[in-house]
């Protein structure tokens, strides 16, 4: 029976990916993505908008952990984390930071099948049950699509890279409030501060390059001297 939905498997290891993405086919999962470092598998989400992701851990260009986090920052879809860590702190981290399911290698390739499908059936029920959720957040003229991490402007779509996302998520959510470069580098970054300012400035300068008209002379994304910045949006 065919399951019209799509999964995303981000693993480095070549073998994995196809074992599975063929006994997820068989299974009658309809779409099977597949990348092969951390970098890829977010540039994949943000394009194919999959219905679940299975994730490695430990990726040749950094850990499946922050690439979770990352998803968290704009999608509810279930992760089903893949690793050779068995112990159960490992297993606690990646519950604690939004996974949904933890899976330990080696694995069986039809338990992995039947725990994807599982979690679909979950997703769908609760889809069924719910009252729909929004999903954009909207202020002035700019409007945040989470589940697509899309971005757009009095209509027009603006190319975002991840963490200029997870800003202008952060600054949408609290327009017109000043946040500091500490929040924005411990919510975005998911860290601690360490003073990290030139992080921080970087990426303030490249927002406003892709949503300013004049980024040298800011109309939305204001720098409040020796405080952080705000999103100043007009309310009609």
């Amino acid at each position: 029976m065919s399951i019209n939905k799509k999964v995303l498997i981000i693993d480095d290891e070549e073998d994995i990916l196809r074992l599975l993405k063929t006994v997820l086919i068989k299974e009658g999962i309809e779409q099977v993505i597949t990348a092969a470092t951390a970098e890829d598998g977010f540039i994949q989400f943000q394009n194919t908008h999959p219905d679940l992701v299975l994730l490695d851990i430990m990726l040749p260009d950094g850990e499946g952990y922050d690439v979770c986090k990352q998803i968290r920052n704009l999608s509810r879809i279930p992760i089903l984390f893949l690793s050779a860590k068995a112990e159960e702190s490992d297993k606690i981290v990646g519950f604690a930071i939004g996974g949904d399911d933890y899976i330990t290698k080696p694995f069986s390739p039809k338990e992995v099948a039947y725990r994807v499908k599982a979690h679909l059936r979950r997703v769908d029920y609760m889809l069924q049950t719910e009252p729909e959720k929004e999903t954009k957040i909207k202020a002035g003229p700019f409007e945040l699509n989470e589940e697509k991490a899309q971005l757009s402007k009095n209509g027009q779509v603006i190319d975002l890279k991840p963490k200029e996302l997870g800003l202008i998520k952060v600054f949408l959510q609290n327009k017109n409030k000043v946040i500091s470069k500490e929040q924005l580098y411990d919510t975005v970054w998911g860290e601690e501060f360490f003073g990290m300012d030139n992080t921080v400035m970087v990426h303030i300068r490249r927002l406003r390059e892709k949503i300013e008209e004049q980024p040298s002379h800011p109309q939305y994304l204001m720098t409040v001297k020796g405080l952080g910045y705000k999103l100043a949006i007009e309310d009609l």
